[in-house]
């Protein structure tokens, strides 16, 4: 899905001979070594940095970050609640002490 998709190699041109009178001339070239050569395969596709990436690898960083997230917003909630706690526990001991 996150794959980019690359065009297909474009086609050589075919050669069409002339039907003319006059023949083609071919020009055959021979070798210049005995040796044979091939040529290397391009690879299938690039390897880059995110080469390894697929829909369970997404789902499991969202699933991740969702979980990291809450339990962020649980700390501050606790903290909020227990801020507020310690002024209302302030505010009932020095009223007692007043008296």
């Amino acid at each position: 899905m996150f794959r980019p998709k690359y065009p297909e190699a474009p086609t050589l041109p075919t050669v069409h001979t002339p039907t003319t009178a006059v023949p083609a001339v071919q020009h055959h070239h021979a070798p210049a070594c005995s040796c044979q050569h091939t040529t290397a395969p391009a690879p299938a596709r690039p390897a880059g940095a995110l080469s390894g990436l697929n829909a369970g690898t997404v789902g499991a960083v969202v699933t991740v970050g969702i979980v990291l997230t809450a339990l962020l917003a649980a700390v501050a909630v606790t903290a909020v609640s227990v801020a507020v706690a310690a002024v209302v526990m302030r505010s009932l001991l020095n009223s007692q002490r007043r008296r």
